[in-house]
């Protein structure tokens, strides 16, 4: 089994105290368009979230996990979705919730971490993960980790008034 413990940070399942950091980066407006949100999430609504949350990946085509620090302060959250186990894939999302928990290695790691679990205990060939092209952060963490862009989804995300492109990534694993 892949351990999900690396030095500065470790990953685990979604816990029922966990609903009001879920909260707080669900309803941040400033990642609504990032991840295709348009209306706030209710706290009733994220706790039967909350109360699915321990489902089987291979029922729920997703997997989130909570990304905690060495302290165990919760920094952020790490997403598996559109889980394919016949063509083995799936899509990767990360956020870091706080600005002071930004640049400090927690996103590095932790997608380093979900890789070696989705390659060792998931047996996947491949992830991917899509980029606004003006997220020069995210750009940067998963091209150091090995992603490769495969390609740009021209004007894919509708921005107040404007539309931005998107880049896929992937990393195929040996």
């Amino acid at each position: 089994m892949y351990s999900l413990k690396g030095e500065q940070v470790f990953l685990r399942a979604l816990e029922a105290d966990d609903l009001d950091f879920l909260y707080q980066i669900e309803n941040n407006t400033q990642v609504w368009e990032i991840s295709g949100t348009t209306t706030p999430y209710s706290r009733q609504v994220l706790q039967l979230y909350l109360d699915n949350a321990h489902r089987d990946i291979y029922d729920v085509k997703q997997l989130r996990l909570c990304i905690c620090n060495a302290k165990n302060e919760k920094v952020g959250l790490i997403d598996l979705f559109d889980f394919d186990p016949k063509n083995k894939r799936a899509g990767v999302g990360i956020i870091i919730a706080s600005e002071k928990s930004r640049n400090l290695g927690y996103g590095a790691e932790a997608l380093e971490l979900l890789c070696g679990y989705s390659r060792v205990t998931l047996e996947l060939h491949q992830l991917y993960c899509n980029i606004l092209e003006d997220n020069a952060a995210s750009i940067h963490l998963f091209e150091k980790l090995g992603f490769t862009k495969v390609g740009i989804k021209k004007d894919w995300i509708s921005s107040a008034g404007n539309y931005k492109n998107e880049i896929l990534y992937q990393k195929i694993f040996n």
